[in-house]
Parts: structure tokens; sequence; C-alpha cells
């Protein structure tokens, strides 16, 4: 009788299993993203699926009334009628990924400069902070529509009033190579380097609009440094131009990775995009649903191996730090 007591009172009760700190956020990231994935699997995805499967056929009216329409199969017709017949979509899409070379190194050195400046101690920084990232608010809606239908770009090709003696349309440009070739006479630079500072300083309107975003993911980056790494280095008689490479530079180099993947998602599908104008322009053509459809899927491709291609190239010169540092 003893003994059974004893056995009775060695059982234990099983204890709940407490779920780890990160199984819980990786259930809390699950909860927040559902009702996208709910909206992915039952809307956007039948969408995709059509979009592929037009792209792969033609479409002919039927000659039975109420019919509607009938698809046929054509393979690879409409990619090949897209990139050798169209010669427009081929030169609109090298034109393309051409400004996108010119448009993601100015944004990003402008977006880094900016965040840098706006870090330093300073009164009244929270003001200028809010300052430059009104223009992605103001990118949006409204103000989106006004700047596609080139309202401000009218506004400022029109130089009625405005007489700078030379007889010329100035509104249209702020400086010319020549002033920037006078500029940097006797410093050795190249025309295609002068060139090129003389397009980021044109277009400078454009690339604040678009800066935003990644100036506010720098200056969140660079708020993560630690101040007594600063401090070491200037006990050691480092400079603010060594400490930039050194250190700064190192530490958002994670940084420069996401905003260069986040530019050239939004430089390839915004509607100031010229390819994407363009495909909507032959989607709203009779007979333009195939065409456009697999000029899209051609189009995103491209997109999907530029963003490889950056990804790779900036990762290999990405700084991790450990935590045990």
């Amino acid at each position: 009788m003893t003994k059974d007591v004893n056995m009775g009172s060695a059982v234990k009760p099983r204890r709940k299993k407490i779920a780890s700190l990160d199984r819980r956020k990786a259930r809390s990231g699950w909860f927040f993203i559902l009702p996208f994935l709910i909206g992915f699997i039952l809307i956007y995805l039948p969408m995709v699926y059509e979009s592929i499967f037009l792209s792969f056929h033609t479409i002919k009216i039927s000659a039975n009334t109420g019919a509607g329409y009938q698809t046929e199969f054509v393979g690879w017709g409409n990619y090949s009628e897209a990139l050798f017949t169209d010669v427009d979509f081929v030169q609109i899409l090298v034109s393309g990924l051409t400004q996108l070379a010119f448009d993601i190194p100015a944004i990003l050195i402008f977006s880094l400069f900016m965040a840098v400046m706006l870090n330093q101690k300073a009164a009244g920084r929270g003001a200028f902070r809010a300052i430059f990232f009104i223009p992605v608010i103001l990118s949006t809606g409204i103000m989106e529509s006004i700047a596609a239908a080139d309202i401000m770009s009218d506004y400022m090709e029109d130089t009625s009033g405005i007489d700078d003696g030379s007889g010329k349309s100035t509104a249209d440009e702020i400086i010319s190579t020549m002033d920037m070739e006078r500029l940097f006479a006797n410093m050795k630079v190249g025309t295609g380097i002068v060139q090129y500072v003389t397009e980021a300083i044109n277009n400078i309107y454009d690339i604040v609009n678009r800066a935003g975003v990644q100036m506010l993911i720098f200056l969140s980056g660079l708020q993560s440094i630690s101040p007594a790494i600063y401090e070491s280095c200037k006990i050691d008689g480092a400079t603010a131009w060594e400490t930039f490479w050194k250190i700064t530079f190192p530490m958002i180099s994670p940084m420069i990775l996401v905003n260069g993947v986040y530019t050239i998602i939004d430089s390839f599908t915004t509607d100031s995009n010229p390819v994407m104008s363009y495909i909507s322009k032959v989607y709203a053509d009779q007979d333009g649903q195939v065409i456009s459809s697999a000029m899209a899927w051609i189009y995103f491709m491209i997109v999907i191996a530029v963003v490889a291609i950056i990804a790779s190239v900036l990762s290999a010169f990405v700084f991790y730090q450990r935590k045990n540092d």
C-alpha cells in the first residue's frame, strides 16, 4: 500500500511548453502578413495566372453570338513579336535601363549625403527631416497625378517674363555642360563625369522627390551606430573623412543594399516610367492585351535579373556586425 502511494506521488503533471521568443515573433509576423497572403491568393494570383495565360495565346472573337471570344495557343509568338517586331518597345526598354543606371547612383548618393547631414546635432534638425520627407508624401495621390500630367513641366518651359539677356531658354535646365566644364577645367575631370553631374543637377527635382524613403532608411542606420565607436575614433585622432569611410560607410552598407534594391523596384514600377507607360498604351489599343502581357512579363524578368545582379554585387561589400563583436 505504501509502495503504491509513493509511486502515485512520483508522477508529476506535465508542464505546458512555452514557445520561445523567436517562435512567438515568427507567429506574430505571419499574423501581420496574413491579410496580404489572403489578398494575394484570392485576388492577385488569379490575375497573374490570366496574364501568363494571355501572353502565350491570341484572342479571336467568336463568330457565334454570345460566345464571347476564343483563345488560341501561339507559344512564344507574342514574345517574339514584342522583341523583334515592335521596334519601339526595344528602344524604350533600352532607354529605360540607361536612365535607371543614371538614377540609382544619384539617388543613393544624394540620400546618403542628406542623411549624414541631418544626423548631425543641430537646432531644428527634426523640422529639416520633415521638410526633406514632405516630397514623399506629396508625390502620392493628387500631386502625383499633377506631376504625371506635366503641368509643372509645361509651366517651367514657359519662359515668358524671363529674360537673361541671352535670348535662350533657361527655365528647363539649371546649369549647362559648358558651365560644369569651366568649373572642372583645372581638376582634369573626364567629360563623362561632367555630363553625369550636369544631368544630376538639372534633374534634382526628381531626385529629391524619390530620395525621401532612402534618406529615412539611411538615417535610421546612422542612428543605430553606437556613439562609443565615434568617441574611440576621436580619441585615436581620426579625422571626419577617415571616420566616415572606416566606420560610418561599412556600418550602413546593409542599408545601401536595401536602398539599392528599393530604388530599382521603385524606378521600374513608377507611373512616370516610360516602359510602363508604353505597355499601358499597347494594352489600350485594339488586340493589344496579349502583346502587352508578353511585354509586361519580359519587363518583369528583366527587373528580377537586374535586382539579382545588383544585390549580388552589393552583397559582396556589405558588412554585417555580429552581436558578440
